[in-house]
C-alpha cells in the first residue's frame, strides 16, 4: 500500500480505510485461521481490489499445496496459470458440496438445519476449513458448489471473482440483522439455481 497510499482498505484484522483512489483492498492475511493453528493443510492468503461497483481483481495462495488461484474481471481464471473451469452442468443429486460454519453459534444452527435437509439430496459433503479455498475448488472443478451462513467481506473477495470467471454463479444475501456477515452460494449456473431454490425456498 506504499506504493498506492490512497487506495482504500478492508481487512480481517480490523485494517479499515476509505479510498480516495475509487480503489480499495480486501485482505484476509489467514483464511481458515483454525487449520492453520493446528498444521492442517488448505488455509490461504487473499487478496482483492475493488472499484465502487465490483472485484476487478483477485488472488488466492494456499501455500500448503502450492496451489495459487488468480483472476481479472473479463480475462478468465486461473490455478498455477493454467486456466480453469467450473463443473457445468451438475444436477442437486450429483453435486459434490462444500460449506463451512461461521464461530457464531446461531449461523451454525442454521447452516446445520440446511444441511440436515440436503445431505439426503446430494452425493456428498466437504467441509475443509477455508471459505476462499473452497469458493476456489469451485472455480477449479474440485467441488461442485459451496454454500456457507455468516461470511464477511474478505472471506469470499478474490474468491467470488475467480470462480466467477471461471463460469460460475455467485450470490449474496445481506444478513437481515444489518451485520457485516453474509451468506453464499456458488456454482455453475445450473446447479446455483437449484441449490438457490433448496436453501433459499426453505
Amino acid at each position: 500500500l506504499n506504493q498506492r497510499p490512497l487506495d482504500g482498505l478492508i481487512g480481517e484484522e480490523g485494517a479499515n480505510k476509505e479510498s480516495e483512489s475509487g480503489i480499495t483492498w480486501v485482505i484476509d492475511p489467514i483464511d481458515g485461521t483454525v487449520n492453520y493453528l493446528y498444521d492442517l493443510p488448505g488455509w490461504c492468503i487473499s487478496i482483492a481490489a475493488k472499484n465502487k461497483e465490483e472485484f476487478v481483481a483477485g488472488v488466492v495462495y494456499s501455500p500448503t499445496t502450492n496451489s495459487l488461484w488468480k483472476a481479472s474481471k473479463s480475462n478468465g481464471a486461473f490455478l498455477n496459470n493454467l486456466p480453469i473451469k467450473c463443473n457445468e452442468p451438475v444436477s442437486l443429486d450429483r453435486a459434490l458440496l462444500g460449506t463451512g460454519f461461521a464461530y457464531d453459534i446461531n449461523n451454525r444452527k442454521v447452516q446445520a438445519k440446511i444441511i440436515e435437509e440436503l445431505l439426503p439430496k446430494v452425493r456428498d459433503l466437504r467441509r475443509l476449513g477455508a471459505c476462499a479455498v473452497d469458493i476456489c475448488h469451485v472455480g477449479s472443478g474440485s467441488l461442485d458448489a459451496y454454500f456457507e451462513e455468516g461470511v464477511n467481506e474478505w472471506d469470499y473477495a478474490a474468491a467470488s471473482l475467480i470462480a466467477q470467471e471461471a463460469g460460475a454463479t455467485f450470490s449474496v444475501t445481506k444478513a437481515r440483522d444489518g451485520s457485516s456477515r453474509s451468506s453464499v452460494i456458488v456454482a455453475g449456473p445450473f446447479l446455483h439455481a437449484a441449490l438457490s431454490a433448496q436453501i433459499q425456498g426453505r
